[in-house]
């Protein structure tokens, strides 16, 4: 490492101001933090309080993210076979093999989705001369996990482009950005490409004409029906709670286990980098809501309004937003009170959008989004309540 470290200090001068490749300063001094530790502070948020660096807090992100990402592999190449023959029995040859399918096909998403990604984080710093950040790291390796795997590399590299644009870059990069860059890439893909980020063929890459319903589709497509008595009946796919929990189903890369999200919640709540107030808080506002949708059931033929608390949180993308996305320290709330709030709503309008809106069963997006726009404003009125309370106490 020694020899390593030589040669970038050799290199320096070229690229510190005055060089002949001082344009391209924030790409060296990129490449230099991440192979090596950095004693720099840093200047904007979100700030670490801890000996971790922002560096350092991705990377167990990361490593919290591998359960899903493993499991989503193979899901999909599992998804994949089971469109071709449905009588096929799980085996440890046969997930072997579906993780060999299942990669060939997320690779390439993976790959374009961090070329892209890594582009404009590397143009804008260049342009600006500012320092690159490592926000995209986590940001890259979720935008696979959000999509189908049938999903066209050129849509990708559009929807990216918004997502880092849009969504980030033009609010000042890390820490600046309103909302997360990986949601604003999936919200791109939805209402300028919906036809391949939802309905009954975009799930599972087979033989072309195939068709497969999502659970949160099943109930949605039908009215004055009971929701468990239609994903139990459903004959394509086994939509019994328990296959839903351990992630058996078609879906985006990365939804469908909530067992393996699970393990990576319990990951960032031990290392304190989530957040397990708003997890908590999601969690509890969604199943409260659902429990009043349900007092309603009677009285409308909506079947969505039947659908169960346990349920909803089993199905569409409900955990993996709330664990990987809703927690993004960047556009969540940052008091502990307003975490609650926060967390809660999310869960609210998670159930409010999935039962009121059948054109759109699955919430999730949306209400991280419109929370995020609201997170502000949520410690706003938390700081002003707090200094409120000690304003009269010390007027005591």
């Amino acid at each position: 490492m020694k020899f390593l470290r030589n040669i970038y200090k050799k290199a320096h001068p070229h690229f510190a101001e005055g060089g002949k490749l001082s344009r391209f300063f924030p790409f060296f001094e990129a490449v230099d933090t991440l192979t090596f530790w950095t004693d720099e502070q840093t200047k904007s948020g979100p700030h670490i309080r801890d000996s971790l660096d922002l560096k350092r807090t991705m990377i167990v992100v990361l490593v919290a993210l591998i359960p899903t990402t493993i499991f989503g592999i193979i899901n999909t190449g599992y998804q994949q076979a089971l469109a071709i023959d449905n009588t096929i029995v799980l085996t440890m040859e046969l997930l072997l093999k579906y993780f060999w399918v299942g990669f060939q096909s997320y690779l390439p998403i993976m790959v374009v989705g961090y070329a892209t990604g890594f582009f404009w984080e590397l143009l804008f710093p260049i342009i600006r001369k500012q320092e690159v950040d490592e926000g995209f790291f986590v940001t890259g390796w979720l935008i696979p996990l959000i999509l189908p795997p049938t999903i066209p590399l050129w849509q990708v590299v559009v929807a990216t482009s918004f997502g880092m644009v849009i969504g980030k870059m033009i609010f000042g990069g890390t820490g600046k950005n309103i909302f997360n860059p990986a949601l604003v890439t999936r919200a791109f893909l939805f209402f300028a490409y919906p036809g391949n980020i939802s309905g009954d063929e975009v799930w599972v890459k087979a033989a072309d004409g195939f068709s497969g319903a999502t659970p949160l589709a099943v109930p949605a497509a039908q009215t004055g029906s009971d929701a468990v008595t239609l994903l139990s009946g459903f004959q394509q796919f086994d939509y019994s709670w328990l296959n839903m929990f351990i992630g058996w189903i078609p879906g985006s890369v990365g939804e469908t286990s909530a067992l393996a999200i699970l393990i990576g919640a319990v990951i960032l709540i031990y290392t304190k980098i989530g957040s397990w107030r708003i997890i908590t808080g999601s969690i509890i506002g969604l199943v409260v809501t659902a429990i009043i949708t349900n007092l309603f059931a009677g009285h409308s033929t909506n079947t969505m309004l039947t659908l169960p608390a346990h349920y909803h949180l089993v199905m569409g993308g409900f955990l993996f937003g709330t664990v990987f996305m809703a927690t993004d320290p960047v556009s969540a709330a940052y008091t502990n009170r307003g975490r609650w709030i926060y967390g809660f709503m999310i869960g609210f309008l998670t159930v409010i959008i999935r039962s009121m809106n059948p054109a759109y069963p699955e919430g999730t997006m949306l209400a991280i989004l419109l929370m995020n726009a609201f997170a502000p404003l949520i410690d706003y009125f938390v700081v002003k309540g707090n200094i409120k309370k000690r304003m009269a106490r010390y007027a005591k």
